[in-house]
């Protein structure tokens, strides 16, 4: 099999994978995001395999397929841009830090924190009026979106259980 039909099919694979976990959720917020059982870390994975570049185009097609399965809590084109397309496609991030386990898990990390900003961002500047009265949107968002958090807790160690097993010997495979 050439190495572009390789990089498609488990593109497919990952993103399917990750739309399924994306299902199982352990907690569910009222305006959409979730805590689920890593849902991310295949598609993340798949970037760290591949890179930055093709960890991009599949990201953002899971970003697509987010919305088009389950974007009920969006405003305008801003929040679909921002929650959706942007959020998840910038997971792809992690690929262009997958030289060794530490580089990954700060690429993961940082992915995660990008995603993270820009579900703050949509809170902030199109969810606005969920904040309470008299809390700073800004506050709401942050707060809001801290589910976030747990997602990268349960994500990390699942990158750092794969790194040896997959993606280290996928790049050694490819390098030799």
């Amino acid at each position: 099999m050439d190495k572009k039909t390789r990089i498609l099919t488990q593109a497919g694979v990952m993103i399917a994978m990750s739309q399924i976990l994306s299902y199982v959720k352990f907690f569910q917020m009222p305006q959409g995001g979730s805590v689920t059982a890593a849902s991310m870390a295949p598609v993340i994975i798949f970037s760290l395999i591949w890179g930055g570049k093709y960890g991009l185009l599949a990201c953002t097609t899971y970003g697509f397929l987010q919305f088009a399965f389950g974007g009920e809590a969006t405003l305008s084109i801003w929040s679909i841009l921002l929650d959706y397309i942007l959020a998840f496609g910038l997971l792809g991030i992690a690929g262009f830090f997958n030289k060794d386990l530490k580089s990954a898990l700060f690429g993961t990390t940082l992915a995660m924190l990008l995603r993270y900003l820009c579900h703050f961002l949509s809170g902030w500047l199109i969810f606005y009026m969920y904040a309470p009265e008299g809390q700073a949107p800004w506050l709401y968002s942050l707060i809001y979106n801290a589910f976030m958090i747990p997602e990268i807790i349960i994500t990390l160690p699942i990158v750092a259980i794969l790194y040896k097993r997959v993606i280290e010997k996928h790049l050694l495979d490819t390098t030799n």
